[in-house]
């Protein structure tokens, strides 16, 4: 029998929910199907009385994710194991007031430049511009207030096989220090294919670096369900940038080859990240950006992340020449995240797919400058299944 897809968005305000909904279930000609489907709600109110709503989406196969226009961070992402068990697979907080009180940027996209910038200096056409300063010396992931912390514009998009949330944001010239307004706009869908597709685009009227980013971390065993280390990573880079001591990168493109940072086959997290090596000592552990090999613009494999136990399986896509792995070095047990759990010493991994850092005063490195009449886009896939 032949079956017609649809989605029907309602609108519906009641019991503080403002919703916008492909029904969960529909039916055509007598055969059931499921559909995706997506409701938007006030969470809270900043401190200066702004509403802030959170977004959820459910796919048609049963996984689903919590998005916030504050900091446009995902809250909470399913995946089911190999028993068919769904699981929140990222750290992150119950409420919108933690994540404002401290947060280390949990779930969230980062920018205008995410990564670090040293000493918050970089110079471009002749001028030197300086950033907030907000790591020690150092610039990171847009300064004191990035694009983690503000909030977006927001709407409830339906297409056919996903759901998902367009955020816009207009980034003033003179904000953290960066030139020109930049003009933003990040789309998050959930497709029936269970991946959280992420898609970026800007445009600006001043030269400036554009490298935003996204900062979930993630663990495939469940948020506050242990450690990452039994994880199993392959990385598709032949190189990394070696940092110094501040986490800046020196500017050489080190073979990964014979070293703890050679994840081109998948190694468990855990197997290296206590070696004798002067990089993990700077790092803490694994805290580096990573050369993908086949960089050439288009959407290609990044990484693998497989988890034994659960048989969860996580791929990673994109159209970024690097990504930042980080596998929870700074995490203490002082972030108490959903349902109460305690985010312990590397109970989560980040796959920051990006420019690389530095980038604005790297000349050597891929550029990361957009100008006037330029359009910025970049697109990262997480996937998940099962093995």
């Amino acid at each position: 029998m032949h079956r017609k897809k649809f989605y029907t968005a309602i609108s519906t305000i009641a019991f503080g929910w403002a919703a916008v909904a492909a029904p969960a279930l529909a039916t055509a000609a007598g055969d059931g199907e499921r559909l995706g489907s997506i409701e938007k709600r006030a969470w809270g109110k900043t401190q200066d009385n702004r509403t802030v709503c959170v977004y959820a989406l459910a796919n048609a196969n049963g996984m689903s994710a919590r998005i916030t226009d504050y900091g446009g961070i995902v809250v909470s992402l399913t995946a089911p194991d190999r028993n068919g068990k769904y699981e929140d697979v990222v750290l992150g907080y119950g409420t919108l007031a933690e994540y404002v009180k401290d947060s280390p940027y949990f779930g969230s996209v980062v920018g205008r430049f995410g990564n670090r910038i040293a000493r918050g200096k970089f110079s471009l056409d002749g001028q030197e511009y300086t950033l907030a300063v907000n790591n020690g010396p150092n610039h990171l992931h847009g300064g004191l207030k990035g694009f983690d912390k503000v909030i977006w514009e927001s709407e409830a998009l339906i297409r056919d096989g996903a759901v998902g949330v367009r955020l816009h944001y207009l980034s003033p010239d003179g904000e953290e220090g960066y030139p020109g307004n930049l003009d933003v706009t990040v789309h998050y869908w959930l497709t029936d294919a269970n991946e959280l597709r992420i898609e970026y685009s800007a445009t600006t009227d001043k030269a400036t670096p554009v490298n935003p980013t996204h900062h979930s971390y993630f663990n495939l065993a469940g948020a506050g369900n242990g450690d990452i280390l039994g994880h199993e990573l392959m990385l598709a880079a032949d190189r990394f940038t070696p940092v110094d001591e501040g986490l800046i990168p020196t500017g050489e493109l080190r073979p990964v080859a014979g070293t703890p940072f050679d994840f081109a086959r998948p190694t468990a997290i855990g197997a290296r990240v206590g070696d004798d090596d002067l990089q993990l000592k700077y790092g803490r552990g694994y805290d580096h950006n990573f050369v993908l090999s086949r960089w050439d613009g288009k959407l290609r494999l990044a990484a693998t992340v497989y988890e034994p136990k659960s048989g969860r399986l996580m791929e990673v896509l994109t159209t970024e020449p690097g990504v930042q792995f980080y596998c929870g070095n700074f995490l203490d047990g002082s972030n108490i995240g959903k349902g109460g759990k305690p985010y312990e010493h590397r109970y989560g991994f980040c796959l920051e797919t990006q420019h690389f850092p530095d980038s604005p005063n790297r000349p050597e490195f891929p550029s990361c400058t957009l100008r006037p009449g330029e359009q910025y886009h970049h697109t990262t896939v997480y996937r998940f299944s099962i093995k």
